[in-house]
């Protein structure tokens, strides 16, 4: 048996959390949303005693927001950046361990270690990809790992909120790259394949995991407005309407 190789993410994954924000900056929504109102009025008027046209009052009001949004995350130690800060991680664990499997699954090192792998490869395989350092002729994993890639990135399209027009352009360029892997995974030792699909299957199930209420609740995560109570009933009925009813 080959060793256990870490997870490393997945293309719906990632994009998941280059999209969304973290927990801790949604709840801050509401106070950013009344602290902007009140700082509108402030500059208005202060404008107004102040003779201040509208490009300098707008330029008054972006940077004192920005200073107080700035605040904000400072306060509660949840700034964006935390939420895409381990996709930085993630991507070249993912690349490294994947060119450690192409270079095992094809002999490329003369040493005993190497060629030990090799054959732990050749005979660590089940079901129909016995040998690991061979293509998948059978295409069951490429195409598994496509739809399971796709369905991790439709969960988050799926949600009933708002996407920017930035948002939905990558949306759709991750939809793209999902579709161009499954030919890639072809053409790729099944090592490389199966890694692919167990990292973007173990992404899957943190996503469904932590949409759970009971397991929310458990680990004290704080509910906000778009959680819902029914969520995996919520998913499948965005589906059904989005994909299968006829309009």
């Amino acid at each position: 048996m080959y060793p256990t190789l870490p997870s490393g993410g997945s293309l719906g994954g990632w994009c998941r959390r280059l999209l969304s924000d973290i927990p801790w900056v949604e709840k801050l929504q509401p106070e950013i949303e009344q602290l902007t109102r009140r700082l509108r009025y402030e500059v208005s008027v202060y404008g107004k005693q102040h003779g201040w046209n509208d490009k300098v009052a707008k330029f008054h009001f972006t940077k004192n927001l920005r200073r107080i949004i700035s605040d904000l995350y400072v306060r509660d130690n949840c700034h964006p950046f935390k939420a895409s800060l381990i996709i930085w991680i993630q991507i070249p664990m993912w690349l490294f361990v994947s060119l450690a499997l192409r270079k095992i699954s094809f002999c490329t090192s003369a040493s005993s270690g190497g060629e030990a792998l090799h054959r732990q490869l050749e005979e660590g395989g089940a079901l129909w990809f016995p040998d690991l350092t061979l293509p998948d002729s059978t295409w069951i994993l490429p195409v598994s790992l496509g739809l399971v890639n796709l369905l991790n990135l439709e969960i988050f399209a799926l949600r009933k909120i708002n996407l920017s027009k930035f948002q939905k352009i990558l949306t759709n360029f991750i939809r793209i790259i999902c579709i161009l892997m499954v030919p890639v995974a072809a053409s790729v030792p099944s090592s490389m394949a199966l890694y692919w699909f167990s990292s973007s299957c173990v992404g899957l199930t943190h996503n469904l995991l932590l949409r759970s209420p009971t397991l929310r609740r458990i680990f004290k995560i704080p509910k906000l407005k778009s959680d819902s109570d029914t969520p995996y009933k919520d998913i499948l009925s965005a589906f059904v309407s989005k994909y299968l009813q006829k309009k």
